[in-house]
C-alpha cells in the first residue's frame, strides 16, 4: 500500500503544483522624471484619506438611521 501511495503522490504532485513562475523585481536606478511638489502631495494624501475614511464616517454619522427596523 505505501508503494501505491508513493506512486500516486509522485504522479499527482507536479500536476497539482502547476507551472512554477519565476518572478523578477523591476529595479530602476534613474531619478524620477519630474519632482512632486508639496501641494500635489497634500492633495493626493487628502484624497486617499477621504477615500478610505469617508465611507466609515458616513456610516458612523448615520448610525441611528441604520439601527431603525422598518
Amino acid at each position: 500500500m505505501p508503494g501505491l501511495l508513493r506512486f500516486v503522490a509522485s504522479r499527482a504532485a507536479p500536476a497539482m503544483r502547476g507551472h512554477t513562475v519565476c518572478q523578477r523585481a523591476n529595479l530602476y536606478t534613474k531619478p524620477a522624471k519630474g519632482k512632486v511638489g508639496a501641494a500635489e502631495t497634500v492633495i493626493g494624501m487628502g484624497l486617499f484619506s477621504l477615500a478610505i475614511l469617508g465611507p466609515a464616517g458616513w456610516v458612523l454619522a448615520n448610525l441611528e438611521d441604520y439601527k431603525k427596523k422598518d
